[in-house]
């Protein structure tokens, strides 16, 4: 598929509201017929019937068996009510009818069926295109340099200074920040990773590039490494700030979309610790141009690499010295009650080691700083990432907690936090005044 139709915005646009128009119209095409007791019958028993199943659905999915982890919203309830409903006239409309009026009910419900699913997807706000939904990249591999041969990164300047201050950008410095695959080595995990994304600022992208701050960033799960978010943001940030933006590195800690290795080391999920640490940070740190001091490395993630993002900054305060949880679980596993069984061989207390609260209670985080958000609608994840800001403070880190207005666990969320983080590494990492 080219990449062009891969890119297509299906969370707002003329994609889906081609397909909300073309739902519309199949709708007001299979009412629109000779109104007999019959079919009026058949037309409400149709409608009424899959809003009926859908809510039975929801309830199901959602209340009963929690196969997502958070509760829908309110937007993505409709949705699937919406869809239901319809389909259920398009089956209604299959019965006592001419052969092309059957053939058009049939179209019908594949086009209801997409409408659903973009609409869904689109309460939601995570998965912004064609490409994230079907779990694929369109990004070209990023040229970069080889540690080991005859061109490693070259170092920049030392700064004197904070950057804003110090830095000062050539001409052809470009406008906009790029985006692009990297191949991460797992000599020392043999986790087997899907491709890593590493964003680079402009400020990164002219000759002798100055040494910049670096953010490790995870996603949640189900989900697969993906940039356009953080990219656009930073972009803007760094049109106003002389070209500065952290480089972000985006690797998998999944492995696959529906997977939760937890960010640990087991023996059937893969060495995912030993992966970030053994692997991708020394892969950053002799193949890109980074700061060395903790204080300019973050741990950044959302949902499931929201509660990694808790853990390594931790567990490894002398690598990371700013942590941003945006809407993450509150420990690993959170949603499988056989965690401790399946994984440390029913070792409690081994388990309850690796939670992020219980690590920060064994230790002291002077030089740390903490943001953490969640959404103001989230009920599900909220509360955890309030326990475990509440333990960041009592640590001694310099933590901040930020409800996002108007979201759940969502898009609203993710965007919500990205703003709240890069608000405050800004100054902490002397991108901008503070």
């Amino acid at each position: 598929m080219p990449d062009f139709l891969l890119n297509l915005n299906i969370v707002e646009g003329p994609v889906i509201i081609t397909f909300v128009l073309l739902s519309s119209a199949a709708v007001v095409y299979l009412l629109f017929r000779r109104p007999t007791v019959i079919w009026l019958l058949s037309a409400l028993v149709g409608l009424l019937g899959g809003a009926c199943i859908a809510l039975l659905t929801v309830f199901l999915t959602d209340q009963v068996w929690d196969l997502f982890g958070t509760q829908f919203l309110p937007e993505t309830t409709t949705w699937i009510v919406l869809t239901f409903s319809a389909v259920g006239l398009a089956i209604a409309s299959l019965f006592g009818t001419r052969w092309w009026r059957k053939m058009i009910a049939g179209i019908a419900i594949v086009v209801f069926v997409l409408t659903g699913t973009l609409g869904v997807n689109a309460s939601i706000g995570i998965t912004k295109t064609l490409a994230a939904l079907i779990g694929v990249s369109t990004e070209k591999p990023l040229d970069v340099p080889d540690a080991n041969g005859s061109h490693p990164p070259t170092p920049g300047p030392t700064p004197a200074g904070p950057l804003y201050e110090t830095w000062s950008p050539p001409s052809n410095m470009p406008a906009e920040g790029t985006v692009g695959t990297i191949d991460i080595p797992n000599t020392n995990s043999g986790f087997v990773a899907r491709k890593a994304l590493a964003y680079l600022p402009p400020a990164a992208l002219v000759a002798n590039a100055l040494a910049l701050p670096v953010i490790i960033q995870l996603n949640g799960m189900p989900g697969s490494p993906g940039l356009d978010d953080p990219k656009a943001m930073l972009d803007k940030l760094a049109a106003s700030n002389k070209g500065l933006a952290p480089i972000v590195i985006n690797p998998d800690q999944l492995g696959s979309p529906t997977v939760d290795p937890m960010c640990l080391d087991t023996d059937s999920l893969g060495k995912v610790e030993t992966y970030i640490m053994k692997d991708v940070v020394p892969y950053v740190r002799s193949h890109f141009n980074v700061l060395q001091d903790p204080k300019d490395w973050t741990f950044e993630g959302f949902s499931n690499g929201g509660e990694c993002a808790a853990y390594f900054g931790a567990k490894y305060p002398k690598v990371f010295g700013n942590i941003v949880d945006i809407s993450g679980d509150e420990y690993p596993g959170v949603e499988d009650k056989s965690t401790a069984k399946n994984y440390f061989g029913g070792d409690k207390a081994a388990y309850e080691a690796t939670w992020p609260a219980n690590i920060m209670a064994k230790g002291t985080y002077p030089d740390t700083m903490a943001v953490f958000t969640a959404g103001a609608l989230d009920d599900t994840f909220a509360p955890g990432v309030k326990r475990t800001y509440e333990a960041a403070v009592k640590a001694g880190m310099k933590a901040t907690y930020t409800e996002i207005p108007g979201a759940g666990h969502d898009g609203a969320a993710l965007d919500g936090g990205l703003a709240a983080g890069y608000a405050a590494l800004y100054p902490r990492l002397g991108l901008s005044k503070p």
